[in-house]
Order: C-alpha cells, then structure tokens, then sequence
C-alpha cells in the first residue's frame, strides 16, 4: 500500500488475501488488516476477476461498490452514507478499486467488502471477508521507574489500540517543544511542571494529548477534539483541558490565520475581540480546567484551525502544536444524472453533497415541496420531477440546517408538438428552469446551433436533411436528447433491373424501386401506355419473360405527403428464334470479311515462286556473260 500525502495511513500488516469463487470468479485484498490513525487518510485496495464470457455472452461491469453493512437484502455503497460525506472516494480502474477514506474517526473501524456486479444474470459476487480497519488514537504513557530514589526519572511509552510501524519513527514533544528521540518508549529526567506528547513521524499533525509527566499540575493544552464539522448556520463547541503551575495572567482562544492578517499586530488575537465574530462568539468555563469557544451562526469564512493560549507570570504557553481545525459546510442538492425524460416529468438521480459531515452516526433527510420523504436516507435520491421543485436534503437531527435548491432541470420541447412536415415553421426551445436563466447549449451530432436568449432555435422551412436527435445540455453537463421526425413525400425513385441487358425468353428478370420518404413509401408498377398497375411492391419479379414483356417500365412511389414517378426503364425481350437468326447473321458477316482476306493471303503467296524464277534467270545470264 503506498502511503500519499502526511495524512495518508500506514499499514502495520501486509497480506494477499484472495476470496476465490467458481468458474474465475475472484476479489484479492493487497491486505486484510489495517491499522490507521485518527484523523489520517486511508486506501483500501483490491484486484477483482471474472470469465471474458458467460455463455458466450461478453462479461461487462455495471456496477462496483465498497460496503459495509447491508439493508434488507440490499449492500448500501459507503459512498451514499452520511457519515462518510465529503470524505470517501473510488479510484477504479482495470480490475483494481480503491477505496480510500480521508479525515478518519474512530467509526469507521469496520470489515470492508468489495462488490462487483456484471451485465449477467446472477453474475454478482462479494470478495467476503474483505479488510478490517482499525482507527485508533495515540496515547503517552508515563511509567515511575524509580519513584523513591530518582523522583524525576521517568519512563514514557507512546501507545496505540493496534499495531504501528516501525517503533523507531516516533516524534516526541516535550512541553510541545520537538526533543530528538525516536523510539516508541524512553527513559529520561523530567521536571515537576512537564508535559509530553508523542507522534508518528510523518503524522506530526496527529499527536496524542498532552499528559503531565508528574502526577501534579503542569503546564499543558489537550483539545477534546483535532477536527469537527459544522453546518452552515449552526452553532459550535470547541473545547479544551488545560492546566498551569502558575496562576494565569490572561487566556483567550485564538486563530492563526485571523492573527496573520492583523497587519499590525505580531502577537495572536482575542476572538472576542474580532470584528468577524462580533455578537458571535463566547468563552464558557463551567469547570475549572476547561474552556470551550463557541461560535455561532456559522459562516463558510470561520473555516480555520483554532487555538486556546494562556499565559502565566513566568510561562507563555506556545502554540506549536496543532489545535481544533473546524470546517464549515454548506449542503448542496446537485442532479447527477437524468435517468428519462416524460412529457410533463422527468426522472432524475439527485445527490446531497458536502465537503464533511458531522460526527456521530447520521443519516439523510430529504425534502420535496416542503413535505418530508421518509423512505430515503442515503445521499442518493431518485424520482419523478416537475420543473421549478423544491428540493432539500439535510443531516438526520440537523433539519433546521437543510439546503434549499430549486431543481434546475434541463428541458427541450418543439412546437407544433404534432406530425411535421417539411417545409413547415418549426420552433425547438431548449430551457431550464431556473431564476436566474441557466445557459445552455443545443447540439445536434457534434455540431452546435445558436440559441436565442431565451433558448429557442427556429427553422424557417424544416426540410429532410434536419430530421435527427438534438440534445440540450447545460453547463453541469446535464442534457436531455429529442428526436425531431420531418415528413416529406417520396424524393425521385431509382429503378435497378437484375440482370441487366436484353432478356432471353424464358428467363426471370428483377425491378427494383428506392426512394427516399418518411413515412416510408408504398409502391405501383407501370408499363408506359397501359394504365393499369402491373405490381405493387418494392421489387417486381417477371419469372417467364415473353416477347410481350418488351416495353418500358417505371414505378410510383407514394405516402401520406405525396406521390413520385420514376424515369422509364426499357426491356428487350429475344426468342430462341431470333437468336438463330442472329447467330446466323454474325457468321455470315464473319465469313464475308474473311473472303477477302484469304484471296489476298493467296494471291501473295502466288506472287513470291514467280518472283523467286526470274532471279534465278537473271544470275544464270551473268554467269554466261562472265565466262565469254
């Protein structure tokens, strides 16, 4: 397991563990323990198979799912709980999930088991037992070695409710000063007024609380708690045990980041004292030891890390380690996905979200028009909707703290709603409803049409070529798609013959018509010069062609818009006689272009003997004339 970022969470023990099932079924867990401090963030990993194909049919995942506990018989994804809000995330990914948990508590100690489900039939599996989680705190411990003779000597362990790393990558305080050890336990001389605290290297920013080393008082700050989670609007306790030697001069709490922007003060800043918290803030004591800063009506701007500082006539108690961090949220209602889009409705997931949640084990509360839905308590909501809903999720026993959210659905419509037919005005409005107006985007394949401000898109003459699915998209990506279906009459039907050429008697021959219409067209074969339909059909089959078949042909394509002739076609039907008669003809043609040919191939074959004669007479008479 790899450890990321100073809040990532170690692993004490690393094991494979594989959850093996029938036929290649299987969950592997990197490992089956793990031990994280409070307050750090861990990942919990596995490796999933399955058959490539399930009776032939391709294996594809729907769905993958971490799990804790189950309702009825349904396994309730952590991602939906609320007490996991704003703090659990999925990376998936090629047969590998992992789950990792951010800001961990002592709650969330628990078995994880991963889920898969498939396109198949019972094709679902869980890798049970998965991985056991154990979240605890460190605690410092002080051992009395020597309690008569070395008083002052002292022994300190730092503890944990399960097992940590290597005990050598410890950090210690003393009296929230860093001392250089760096084992788990130590021995060493302490004064009377001492505190010590211990960490995990790497996890400064967890330590454990402070203890006094002697059994007395000293000089120490515990926070009860290292963060919290507040509501928007709400109220916050944060509280602390402390203790001094010396009667104090002055105690307040305090803010590092408020304390930074005073531009003219070095030192930390009363609260109370702050124009932000003004009317806001109080200091309660009800025991002695402990302070608690309350802050109510909480704005998203009190996010910060708070810190309780007093101050003695020889002791500054100093501030270096870490305090309360307290985040402030706001709970949101998005639409994660439209599920299907009816004419007056639309059903649609919707999701409460925040950046954390309360402590403690919380459910959902959701709201529609004001009226309480008592079947959902998960973050997930899915249902029908109307345009301009009120919708609102909050925390279980935080109701008066609740979002309020007007669904901000997207819609496309086109008018007239009935059949359209090219050539027509045609009007295409894509809209949400929302105050203010939301801006969307009309697209139709990937090409984008421009919108009028208020969303609407005209054709003027709607015409064949616009006949498709136009989808309206908003700026969270949401979109719902409408399929605009123009009718029109039959374009130029086109005729095909198979075979082609002239037909011999007896054979079969084929026509086939095509014309592009919506609805789609009806069909009537003509023979020019006869009024009377020779088919209907698409295709019109001649199985025993006849001379009397000769002629041209054309079809009608019609539908509802209207009515379209195609060009003529002409068939050449010959007999067998005809065929003789041909035949005969081409040969005698062949044999009256040969005549000629052959007489001169003879005539020069004549012509070469009688040339070869008088050669020879000519060179006899040479000879003669040589020898005289």
């Amino acid at each position: 397991m790899r450890l990321k970022g100073a809040q990532a969470a170690f692993i004490c023990l690393l094991t494979f563990s594989a959850v093996q099932g029938q036929d290649g079924w299987s969950v592997t867990y990197t490992s089956t323990q793990i031990c994280a401090l409070k307050g750090s963030t861990v990942d919990i990993r596995c490796t999933y198979t399955y058959p490539s194909r399930v009776n032939g049919n391709v294996t594809v995942v729907e769905k993958a799912l971490w799990f804790t506990k189950m309702k009825g018989d349904e396994h309730v994804d952590v991602r939906t709980e609320a007490e996991f809000a704003g703090r659990v995330q999925y990376h998936c990914d090629n047969k590998d999930c992992t789950l990792r948990i951010t800001d961990l508590r002592e709650s969330d100690s628990a078995e994880y088991t991963f889920r898969f489900v498939t396109n198949h039939p019972g094709g679902k599996y869980a890798g049970s037992p998965g991985v056991t989680l154990s979240v605890t705190v460190l605690q410092a411990q002080v051992i009395k070695t020597w309690p008569t003779l070395y008083p002052t000597w002292k022994k300190v362990t730092c503890q944990s409710g399960c097992r940590l790393p290597d005990p050598h990558s410890y950090v210690w305080y003393q009296n929230e000063v860093n001392i250089d050890r760096k084992e788990s336990s130590f021995e060493k001389y302490f004064g009377y007024t001492d505190s010590i605290s211990c960490a995990v290297k790497g996890y400064e920013k967890l330590p454990s609380p402070s203890v006094c080393v002697d059994d007395q008082t000293c000089n120490r700050v515990s926070y009860t708690s290292r963060s919290i989670c507040a509501l928007k609007g709400s109220s916050v306790d944060i509280s602390c045990i402390y203790s001094h030697t010396h009667p104090a001069v002055s105690k307040f709490w305090f803010s590092p980041e408020r304390s930074h922007q005073q531009q003219h003060r070095s030192h930390p800043e009363d609260l109370r004292k702050d124009s932000h918290y003004a009317g806001r803030v109080e200091v309660i004591e009800t025991e002695r030891g402990r302070s608690t800063l309350r802050i109510r009506d909480l704005t998203e701007r009190d996010s910060a890390e708070y810190h309780f500082k007093f101050k003695t006539q020889s002791v500054e108690w100093k501030r270096s380690l870490p305090g309360t961090t307290l985040t402030v949220t706001a709970l949101q209602v998005k639409v994660s996905r439209i599920i299907s889009v009816h004419q007056t409705q639309t059903e649609a997931e919707l999701k409460c979200e925040s950046s954390c949640s309360p402590a403690g084990r919380l459910s959902y509360v959701w709201f529609k028009n004001g009226q309480k839905n008592t079947t959902q308590q998960t973050s997930a909501y899915t249902d029908y909707f109307n345009p301009g809903d009120n919708i609102s999720c909050a925390f279980s026993g935080y109701e008066d703290y609740r979002s309020v959210h007007v669904l901000k659905l997207p819609s496309v419509s086109v008018s007239p709603s009935g059949e359209i037919v090219e050539g027509s005005s045609v009007t295409l409005m894509c809209r949400t409803h929302a105050d203010p107006a939301a801006k969307n985007t009309l697209y139709k394949g990937n090409q984008i049409l421009p919108l009028t401000p208020e969303g609407i898109y005209n054709f003027t003459s709607i015409s064949s070529e616009d006949r498709g699915i136009y989808e309206c998209k908003t700026e969270d990506q949401l979109s719902v798609s409408l399929f605009i279906d123009v009718q029109y009459a039959p374009k130029l039907p086109s005729v095909s013959v198979s075979p082609s050429g002239e037909l011999v008697e007896g054979s079969s021959v084929t026509l086939t018509c095509s014309s592009d219409a919506n609805p789609a067209a009806n069909y009537t074969w003509y023979k020019e010069d006869d009024n009377s339909a020779k088919a209907s059909g698409q295709n019109f089959i001649i199985t025993d062609v006849r001379p009397e078949h000769s002629g041209s042909y054309y079809c009608e394509a019609q539908n509802t818009r209207g009515r379209h002739n195609s060009t003529s076609h002409h068939l050449t039907v010959v007999t067998g006689k005809s065929i003789i008669v041909q035949n005969i003809i081409r040969l005698t043609s062949v044999v009256l272009m040969l005549i000629p040919l052959l007489l001169v191939i003879l005539w020069m074959r004549k012509k070469k003997p009688l040339s070869s004669t008088a050669e020879s007479n000519e060179l006899m008479e040479t000879m003669e004339v040589r020898v005289r």
